[in-house]
Protein backbone atom coordinates (compact mmCIF):
# COMPACT_ATOMS: atom_id res chain seq x y z
CA UNK A 1 0.00 0.00 0.00
CA UNK A 2 1.52 3.60 -1.40
CA UNK A 3 1.01 6.52 1.12
CA UNK A 4 2.30 10.23 0.87
CA UNK A 5 3.45 11.96 3.99
CA UNK A 6 3.46 15.59 2.90
CA UNK A 7 4.04 19.02 4.49
CA UNK A 8 3.99 23.01 3.48
CA UNK A 9 5.46 26.12 4.04
CA UNK A 10 3.61 28.79 3.70
CA UNK A 11 3.68 33.03 3.76
CA UNK A 12 0.76 33.57 5.96
CA UNK A 13 -2.34 31.40 7.07
CA UNK A 14 -4.50 31.91 4.55
CA UNK A 15 -4.37 31.31 0.71
CA UNK A 16 -7.68 33.26 -0.15
CA UNK A 17 -5.88 36.53 1.23
CA UNK A 18 -3.09 36.31 -0.51
CA UNK A 19 -0.72 33.73 1.15
CA UNK A 20 1.55 31.46 -1.50
CA UNK A 21 3.37 28.38 -0.79
CA UNK A 22 6.81 28.83 -0.37
CA UNK A 23 7.80 24.79 0.08
CA UNK A 24 6.41 21.01 -0.78
CA UNK A 25 7.83 18.24 1.26
CA UNK A 26 6.46 14.49 0.22
CA UNK A 27 7.88 11.02 1.84
CA UNK A 28 6.55 8.13 0.02
CA UNK A 29 5.64 4.87 2.45
CA UNK A 30 5.01 1.33 1.37
CA UNK A 31 2.85 -0.47 3.77
CA UNK A 32 3.62 2.55 6.23
CA UNK A 33 7.27 2.30 6.01
CA UNK A 34 9.30 5.23 3.94
CA UNK A 35 10.83 3.99 0.89
CA UNK A 36 13.79 6.51 0.85
CA UNK A 37 12.03 7.99 -2.29
CA UNK A 38 11.04 11.79 -1.66
CA UNK A 39 9.84 15.21 -2.90
CA UNK A 40 10.89 18.57 -2.10
CA UNK A 41 10.19 21.43 -3.58
CA UNK A 42 11.11 25.44 -2.59
CA UNK A 43 8.93 27.88 -4.36
CA UNK A 44 8.90 31.16 -5.00
CA UNK A 45 5.55 33.23 -3.52
CA UNK A 46 6.24 36.16 -5.83
CA UNK A 47 5.33 38.05 -2.75
CA UNK A 48 6.12 39.09 0.83
CA UNK A 49 6.00 37.94 3.87
CA UNK A 50 6.15 39.02 7.93
CA UNK A 51 9.31 38.78 9.77
CA UNK A 52 7.46 36.66 11.67
CA UNK A 53 6.83 34.29 9.02
CA UNK A 54 10.81 34.11 8.58
CA UNK A 55 11.28 32.67 11.66
CA UNK A 56 8.84 29.88 11.77
CA UNK A 57 10.55 28.58 8.92
CA UNK A 58 13.47 30.33 8.17
CA UNK A 59 12.77 30.91 4.10
CA UNK A 60 13.62 34.55 3.49
CA UNK A 61 12.32 36.30 0.34
CA UNK A 62 15.95 36.15 -1.06
CA UNK A 63 16.30 32.82 -0.65
CA UNK A 64 13.13 32.20 -2.70
CA UNK A 65 13.57 34.57 -5.13
CA UNK A 66 15.70 32.29 -7.84
CA UNK A 67 13.38 29.62 -7.15
CA UNK A 68 10.30 28.40 -9.83
CA UNK A 69 6.72 28.96 -9.61
CA UNK A 70 4.40 26.45 -8.29
CA UNK A 71 2.90 26.58 -11.82
CA UNK A 72 6.15 25.11 -13.31
CA UNK A 73 6.38 22.63 -11.08
CA UNK A 74 2.89 21.57 -10.18
CA UNK A 75 3.07 18.62 -12.57
CA UNK A 76 6.20 17.29 -11.15
CA UNK A 77 4.34 17.56 -7.96
CA UNK A 78 1.53 15.36 -9.44
CA UNK A 79 3.08 13.05 -10.90
CA UNK A 80 4.74 11.69 -7.40
CA UNK A 81 2.13 12.25 -5.51
CA UNK A 82 -0.26 10.44 -7.77
CA UNK A 83 -4.42 10.50 -8.07
CA UNK A 84 -5.37 7.57 -6.15
CA UNK A 85 -2.60 7.82 -3.19
CA UNK A 86 -3.40 8.36 0.18
CA UNK A 87 -1.99 11.60 1.29
CA UNK A 88 -0.82 11.66 5.07
CA UNK A 89 -0.72 15.08 6.61
CA UNK A 90 -0.79 16.51 10.20
CA UNK A 91 -3.39 19.33 9.90
CA UNK A 92 -4.42 18.29 7.08
CA UNK A 93 -7.34 20.94 6.27
CA UNK A 94 -4.96 24.14 6.07
CA UNK A 95 -2.52 22.42 3.65
CA UNK A 96 -4.70 20.35 1.47
CA UNK A 97 -6.41 24.43 0.81
CA UNK A 98 -3.42 25.96 0.39
CA UNK A 99 -2.49 23.00 -2.18
CA UNK A 100 -6.14 22.98 -4.04
CA UNK A 101 -5.81 27.23 -4.17
CA UNK A 102 -2.00 26.82 -5.82
CA UNK A 103 -3.85 24.02 -8.33
CA UNK A 104 -6.64 26.05 -8.99
CA UNK A 105 -4.82 29.63 -9.86
CA UNK A 106 -2.65 27.68 -12.50
CA UNK A 107 -5.66 26.09 -14.02
CA UNK A 108 -5.58 22.55 -12.62
CA UNK A 109 -8.18 20.43 -10.68
CA UNK A 110 -8.24 19.81 -6.98
CA UNK A 111 -6.61 17.09 -5.44
CA UNK A 112 -8.43 13.91 -5.73
CA UNK A 113 -6.64 11.87 -2.95
CA UNK A 114 -8.46 10.27 0.00
CA UNK A 115 -6.24 12.06 3.22
CA UNK A 116 -5.54 10.87 6.57
CA UNK A 117 -5.39 13.70 8.80
CA UNK A 118 -2.93 12.32 11.44
CA UNK A 119 -3.99 15.45 13.79
CA UNK A 120 -7.73 14.10 14.06
CA UNK A 121 -5.90 10.56 15.16
CA UNK A 122 -3.80 12.01 17.67
CA UNK A 123 -6.76 13.63 19.35
CA UNK A 124 -8.87 10.62 19.12
CA UNK A 125 -5.77 8.95 20.65
CA UNK A 126 -4.63 11.18 23.35
CA UNK A 127 -7.89 13.43 24.19
CA UNK A 128 -6.58 16.92 26.19
CA UNK A 129 -3.17 15.83 25.52
CA UNK A 130 -0.67 18.05 23.22
CA UNK A 131 -0.73 17.06 19.95
CA UNK A 132 1.47 18.99 17.72
CA UNK A 133 4.15 17.42 15.76
CA UNK A 134 6.75 18.21 19.02
CA UNK A 135 4.85 16.78 21.26
CA UNK A 136 4.08 13.68 19.18
CA UNK A 137 7.97 13.31 18.43
CA UNK A 138 8.59 13.40 22.28
CA UNK A 139 5.96 11.13 22.92
CA UNK A 140 7.16 8.24 20.72
CA UNK A 141 10.59 8.92 21.35
CA UNK A 142 11.17 9.94 18.17
CA UNK A 143 14.48 12.18 17.04
CA UNK A 144 13.14 15.69 16.41
CA UNK A 145 16.58 17.53 17.54
CA UNK A 146 17.41 18.42 13.61
CA UNK A 147 14.00 20.62 13.46
CA UNK A 148 15.42 24.38 14.66
CA UNK A 149 13.06 25.64 12.67
CA UNK A 150 9.96 24.23 10.18
CA UNK A 151 10.96 22.34 7.33
CA UNK A 152 8.44 20.78 4.87
CA UNK A 153 11.15 17.57 3.76
CA UNK A 154 11.89 17.36 7.88
CA UNK A 155 8.85 17.71 8.91
CA UNK A 156 7.37 15.09 6.75
CA UNK A 157 10.22 12.59 7.47
CA UNK A 158 9.15 13.37 11.63
CA UNK A 159 5.18 12.58 11.06
CA UNK A 160 6.45 9.67 8.97
CA UNK A 161 7.81 7.93 11.95
CA UNK A 162 5.05 9.23 14.13
CA UNK A 163 2.27 8.28 11.75
CA UNK A 164 3.72 4.71 12.20
CA UNK A 165 3.40 5.19 15.84
CA UNK A 166 0.17 6.56 15.79
CA UNK A 167 -1.71 3.76 13.59
CA UNK A 168 0.40 0.75 15.48
CA UNK A 169 0.04 1.30 18.85
CA UNK A 170 3.62 -0.19 19.45
CA UNK A 171 3.68 1.68 22.49
CA UNK A 172 0.64 -0.58 24.05
CA UNK A 173 2.30 -3.53 22.77
CA UNK A 174 5.59 -2.37 24.41
CA UNK A 175 3.94 -2.53 27.68
CA UNK A 176 2.03 -5.59 27.31
CA UNK A 177 5.20 -7.64 26.03
CA UNK A 178 7.13 -6.20 29.14
CA UNK A 179 3.96 -7.12 31.38
CA UNK A 180 3.90 -10.88 29.76
CA UNK A 181 7.57 -11.21 30.43
CA UNK A 182 6.87 -10.48 33.96
CA UNK A 183 4.32 -12.63 34.90
CA UNK A 184 6.31 -15.88 32.39
CA UNK A 185 9.50 -14.69 35.08
CA UNK A 186 7.28 -15.63 38.03
CA UNK A 187 5.39 -18.59 36.76
CA UNK A 188 9.35 -19.82 35.99
CA UNK A 189 9.94 -19.00 39.50
CA UNK A 190 7.39 -20.56 40.89
CA UNK A 191 8.29 -23.86 39.22
CA UNK A 192 11.34 -23.89 40.39
CA UNK A 193 10.67 -23.89 44.24
CA UNK A 194 11.36 -27.11 45.74
CA UNK A 195 8.58 -28.65 47.75
CA UNK A 196 8.61 -31.33 50.05
CA UNK A 197 5.82 -33.57 50.90
CA UNK A 198 4.72 -34.00 54.23
CA UNK A 199 2.67 -36.88 55.90
CA UNK A 200 -0.97 -36.72 55.94
CA UNK A 201 -2.45 -35.42 59.19
CA UNK A 202 -5.28 -37.42 60.94
CA UNK A 203 -7.62 -35.19 63.89
CA UNK A 204 -9.41 -37.26 66.06
CA UNK A 205 -12.03 -35.99 68.91
CA UNK A 206 -11.27 -37.14 71.95
CA UNK A 207 -14.45 -38.52 74.07
CA UNK A 208 -15.51 -34.92 75.64
CA UNK A 209 -15.04 -33.04 72.15
CA UNK A 210 -17.63 -36.08 70.58
CA UNK A 211 -19.81 -35.68 73.82
CA UNK A 212 -20.10 -31.70 73.38
CA UNK A 213 -20.57 -32.41 69.17
CA UNK A 214 -23.29 -34.59 70.05
CA UNK A 215 -25.26 -32.21 72.24
CA UNK A 216 -24.87 -29.31 70.32
CA UNK A 217 -26.30 -31.02 67.13
CA UNK A 218 -29.38 -32.00 69.69
CA UNK A 219 -30.03 -28.14 69.79
CA UNK A 220 -30.54 -28.07 66.15
CA UNK A 221 -33.60 -28.35 63.63
CA UNK A 222 -33.10 -30.44 61.26
CA UNK A 223 -29.03 -31.01 61.65
CA UNK A 224 -27.87 -32.06 57.91
CA UNK A 225 -25.22 -33.83 60.08
CA UNK A 226 -27.72 -35.99 61.47
CA UNK A 227 -28.07 -38.14 58.07
CA UNK A 228 -24.22 -38.85 57.92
Amino acid sequence: MREIVLDTETTGLNPEKGDRIVEIGCVELENHLPTGKTYHQYINPMRSMSEEVVRVHGLTEEFLSDKPLFEEIADEFLAFVGENTPLVIHNAAFDMNFLNCELKACGKAELPNPVIDSLLIARKKFPGAKVNLDELCKRFHVDASRRTVHGALLDSELLADVYLELITDRELNFASNKKNEQNQSVIKNLKNVSRETFPVRVWNLDPSEESAHTEFLTKLKNPIWGEL
